[in-house]
């Protein structure tokens, strides 16, 4: 289980990787970085973030870690794995943040040393800026903590990822398996993005800004997109996220067939079951 002593190596300090350098530092954990961005490791070091980091693989940094979180974009966290595992001592545990896990999990467990064992986890957390000077381990309060085990995993791993996102002050810790994490990821994650997305770009009116109210505000919040980072989990997801936006379009179509026909009541009754399930949100 992770201890005070346990020397947690997080590898990527972008928003989510300095938000868990943040927070548990804060509360005594031993936290080191590597991150190809300079400014990124001064600024953590300068902050009290980490106490150990680098710009480049470190030999020191990761035969002393007990416990490596990725925090990459999920094909460089592939790449630097295969690349660098030899790095990492003996019976470590290796974890990530990555919004997909088919095609990602079984890639690095398929490749890693038989004394190394990697479980997958999923922090439901971000915000519309980047890098590490954003950071702010507030954003996990809310947030659910997904775990992904896989029959490769063993129990106390499970255990530790379960025990991360405790520290860490998510809001809920579930486990899912791989395949059931992404149909779900999806939905509630990717599916919403794809619509803040097309939402402001089916309009060319230049002056939006200038006209709308908060709704809109509140729907395209998350249109303020990282392309790199979610054009690379949309192809990775791909099957899964056009099945979603198949059957968003079929209700909408539904919904549309409910206006040329004038039909009041059919839409106050999908208005009725909308505004039930979103109440169960506010519990």
């Amino acid at each position: 289980m992770i201890t005070t002593d346990t020397n947690i190596l997080i590898i990527g300090l972008g928003l989510i990787g300095g938000s868990y350098a943040r927070g548990l530092s804060k509360k005594g954990y031993q936290v080191s970085a590597i991150d190809i961005d300079p400014d990124s490791i001064g600024y953590a070091l300068e902050q009290g973030l980490i106490r150990a980091g680098s710009t480049e693989p470190d030999p020191a940094l990761c035969e002393a870690a007990d416990l490596i979180v990725f925090a990459l974009y999920p094909t460089a966290m592939i790449d630097w794995v295969k690349e660098h595992q030899h790095l990492f001592r003996p019976g470590a545990l290796l974890t990530d943040v990555a919004g997909v896990k088919c095609g990602v999990l079984d890639v690095i467990q398929g490749t890693l040393r038989e004394d190394l064992e990697f479980i997958g986890s999923h922090p439901m957390a971000g915000r519309e800026v980047y890098g590490v000077r954003n950071s702010d381990e507030s954003i996990f309060k809310i947030a659910n903590f997904i775990v992904t085990p896989t029959e490769k995993n063993t129990p106390q791993a499970i255990a530790v990822a379960r025990q991360l996102g405790q520290l860490l002050d998510f809001h809920t810790v579930v486990e899912l398996d791989p395949a059931t994490h992404d149909e779900m990821i999806g939905f509630v994650s990717q599916l919403t993005h794809a619509i803040a997305v097309s939402l402001m770009t089916c309009n060319n009116d230049q002056n939006l800004q200038d006209y709308t109210g908060d709704s809109f505000r509140d729907l395209t919040r998350i249109a303020r997109i990282n392309e790199k980072m979610w054009s690379e989990l949309f192809l990775l997801n791909r099957k899964v996220l056009i099945d979603q936006i198949d059957s968003f379009t079929a209700e909408l179509g539904r919904m549309r067939e409910m206006l040329c026909r004038q039909d009041r009541a059919a839409l106050e009754e999908m208005f009725r079951h909308s505004t039930r399930r979103r109440a169960l949100f506010d519990r």
